[in-house]
């Protein structure tokens, strides 16, 4: 039997360590890309290493992103006090497409799996802590401030039903938006709540 030529086999390979591409798969793939006009596969030779130069985890949320911070941590009009957690960058583009989540996002860079060696310190858990963190300073201040404003001493404000949303959103994050827009019917892959 012939064996194929050092380069496909070494393209093959290359190929083989892509997600979601088997043996044939990549095998169909080598044999078209040798097979093509080189204009083409320069191309797309180019725009694979443009890609991998210019896009990068955002360091707020670990959106991939090309501008720094990504559009959705840059956005005004995004709910600070929403903050939904996922596994994947690519889960937050399935999130946005539904239209529905105007919150901010937080991406842990994968699941802890001990049997995979994936432990809590190799995903953005820290990263996250801080978040939570600078959201409880800001809503104190906002509280304290609104509390100004209208002349109540904050301790006064305790019962009101803005101190309860407050309370609500102390970690961080208030997901009774979120299940008002049926975020959890849709069983979105990757995502997690927390409160």
């Amino acid at each position: 039997m012939t064996s194929l030529p050092e380069p496909i086999q070494q393209l093959l390979a290359a190929l083989g360590k892509l997600p979601g591409l088997g043996p044939r798969s990549a095998e169909r793939l080598a044999l078209h890309l040798v097979q093509s006009d080189p204009g083409a596969v320069q191309q797309l030779a180019h725009a694979i290493v443009e890609a991998r130069e210019r896009i990068r985890a955002c360091p707020a949320c670990g959106a991939l992103t090309e501008e720094i911070p990504c559009a959705i941590c840059a956005d005004p009009r995004r709910e600070a006090a929403l903050l939904c957690v996922v596994e994947r960058p690519v889960d937050i583009l399935s999130i946005e497409k539904s239209g529905t989540y105007r919150g901010r996002f937080h991406v842990l860079g994968g699941k802890i799996s001990p049997l995979n060696g994936v432990d809590p310190e190799d995903l953005r858990i820290t990263e996250l802590e801080a978040n939570l963190q600078a959201q409880r300073e800001r809503l104190q201040l906002a509280l304290e401030a609104a509390a100004a404003t209208v002349g109540v001493p904050s301790a006064q404000l305790q019962g009101s039903e803005g101190w309860r949303k407050a309370e609500v959103m102390r970690g961080g994050v208030d997901t009774r938006e979120l299940n008002s827009q049926n975020m959890e019917s849709k069983r979105v892959p990757g995502l997690h709540f927390i409160g």
